[in-house]
């Protein structure tokens, strides 16, 4: 079955990066369109990023923009965010989502086909 398995979340201070990964299994990875979601305490679920099948486009939440950036590797099944600069309202649950859709990379998490159970990132002020 597909399983999507993220990693590298962990406490951090202001300004501090960390790098989020997620390992995907029983899927063709290159097939997906993949992207990050969060969810806060008591927040719905949002976009972060996204990145389409071939790594050529990418999208990005305006909160994050200038600050994270996605990747994609299909030669190992993985796909990276690299967070730079992190603030106290980074805080959250990341989740990673694959999307089978061949248009380029979407934002609305509801038309994701896979997640991941997430990672938790805490940044302290």
């Amino acid at each position: 079955q597909v399983q999507l398995v993220e990693s590298g979340g962990g406490l951090v201070q202001a300004g501090d990066s960390l790098r989020l990964s997620c390992a995907a299994s029983g899927l063709t990875f290159s097939n997906y369109a993949m992207g990050w979601f969060r969810q806060a305490p008591g927040k719905e679920r949002e976009f972060v990023a996204a990145i389409n099948r071939s790594g050529g486009s990418t999208r990005y939440a305006d909160s994050v923009k200038g600050r994270f950036t996605i990747s994609r590797d299909n030669a190992k099944n993985t796909v990276h965010l690299q967070m730079n600069s992190l603030k106290s309202e980074d805080t959250a649950v990341y989740y990673c989502a694959a999307d089978r859709n061949i248009q380029g990379p979407r934002a609305v998490g509801s038309l994701y086909d896979y997640w991941g159970q997430g990672t938790q990132v805490t940044v302290s002020s």
